[in-house]
């Protein structure tokens, strides 16, 4: 599932770094797409060995040995929620500021 947009991702076998998402652009074999991306941890990655040479656009393809698709990017209900929580922060935003439409 795209990391922008939380459209699926419609790849068999490997992940090129060519590969973009269908609906927005979006570059798919980059860090914001690798189950090991955390912004929370150290260089933004949870792989160890992966921190010798960290990418400097995590929203961009790249190289590197260690990118896997996160699994939970893959889950059909996490685009679902994605869209869920989408729909709700521009209901309240609308609420918010008085736009009907």
């Amino acid at each position: 599932m795209c990391w922008y947009c939380g459209a699926p991702v419609k790849a068999t076998g490997p992940i090129g770094r060519s590969l973009q998402c269908e609906v927005c652009g979006k570059d798919i074999r980059s860090c914001r797409n690798c189950r090991f991306y955390s912004s929370q941890a150290s260089g933004e990655c949870q792989e160890p060995q992966a921190a010798a040479d960290p990418p400097r656009d995590r929203e961009r393809a790249n190289f590197c040995d260690w990118f896997s698709l996160d699994p939970k990017r893959c889950s059909p209900t996490a685009g679902q929620q994605r869209e869920k929580d989408r729909l709700q922060a521009r209901a309240a935003f609308d609420k918010l500021f008085g736009n009907d439409g």
